[in-house]
């Protein structure tokens, strides 16, 4: 079984996606394409040599015979009403974050989505699938290092552009510790507080950076989350989890090391695609495989999604407000609660 795939957008992001299906991972084609600029489709489909119709909008698509899937890599806002419509055709969709762009739209997607009766939609937390976080998440989970206590992360990049805002920060970058934080020590966020130390001279004017995320769990876990996007030496990822019997750290990139100008040291990163490419391939082939072997996508799912956009919510207020937001979110469904066979931590 081929699992033929539309695809909505061809950015950057969605060009990505579109190469890995159709030349490193096996089981999926690209069979139809479109985006909000026609042009831009078709030159994608002419260069990449693909046998793929396209569309003049994502209704059209989604509705095709031959699509199976829908792999949804348009400008967030539009996220929402394309897994809607994905839905309401039956058809699985892969969706980039965010799910949407509000808890209300998460919301939906997820009452559509129990309505239809089993799971279509995945959501694009890559970081789930990268072997470093994997490996954390199984020390945490074999209770390697005892309960956890706290946790220590940041998320530096060596620039960002003028079209970067102070609130993407928030639901851009940060959203995906929030993700990959949560799924690590599977405990609910309770609360969240923003501060900010001196600004760094490379920001932007509109931009305050650094800033510091403080997140505590009902459990009683406390979360350190620095977000610095004007750091200069290279893109670089920690996260460190604090037990009651030791500490365990992500693993550093594999790079080599040397000796040099009387220098001994190894390369960091510049490019975040570099940092978590295979983590990329593997979360869009474990889409492919679980559908093949259950019927239903296995990994992030609308539940997470949701979870993330009302952290959003919150974190954003929180940094407008210099005041400690508390985190409230519905009962999560039985529908999300039952543990998947094939789940992505099973099979990796």
């Amino acid at each position: 079984m081929t699992l033929r795939f539309g695809v909505i957008g061809t950015g950057a992001i969605g060009r990505e996606h579109m190469k890995r299906i159709e030349n490193k991972l096996s089981g999926g084609k690209i069979v139809a394409v479109t985006d909000v600029n026609q042009e831009a489709a078709k030159q994608v489909v002419t260069q990449m040599k693909l046998e793929a119709d396209v569309y003049p909008d994502d209704r059209s698509l989604v509705a095709a015979d031959n699509v199976d899937a829908v792999l949804v890599t348009s400008w967030g806002p539009a996220h929402e009403a394309n897994v809607l419509g994905a839905i309401e055709a039956e058809k699985y969709v892969f969706v980039e974050k965010p799910l949407a762009t509000t808890a209300e739209g998460c919301m939906k997607i997820i009452e559509a989505e129990m309505n239809h009766g089993k799971r279509l939609v995945q959501v694009g937390f890559m970081r789930r699938y990268d072997k470093g976080y994997v490996q954390l998440k199984k020390a945490i989970d074999d209770h390697f290092i005892g309960e956890p206590l706290m946790v220590r992360c940041a998320h530096r990049n060596p620039e960002v552009g003028e079209s970067y805002t102070d609130d993407m920060a928030i639901h851009d970058t940060l959203i995906h510790e929030l993700d990959v934080l949560h799924w690590l020590i599977d405990d609910e966020y309770e609360s969240v507080s923003v501060s900010f130390p001196k600004k760094t001279k490379h920001a932007l004017p509109h931009l305050r950076d650094p800033r510091v995320v403080t997140l505590e769990t009902k459990g009683g876990v406390l979360i350190t989350a620095e977000v610095f996007v004007n750091c200069k030496y290279g893109y670089d990822i920690q996260c460190e989890v604090i037990g009651e019997e030791g500490i365990a750290s992500l693993p550093e990139v594999d790079s080599i090391s040397f000796r040099k100008r009387a220098t001994l040291g190894t390369n960091i990163l510049m490019d975040w695609k570099q940092r978590f490419i295979e983590a990329y391939d593997v979360e869009l082939q474990h889409f492919i495989d679980s559908i093949k072997q259950s019927g239903e996508p296995s990994g992030p799912n609308a539940w997470d999604g949701y979870v993330a956009a009302i952290t959003v919510d919150a974190a954003l207020k929180a940094s407008n407000s210099w005041q400690k937001q508390f985190i409230s979110l519905k009962e999560k469904p039985a529908f999300y609660s039952v543990k998947k066979e094939n789940s992505h931590e099973a099979m990796l």
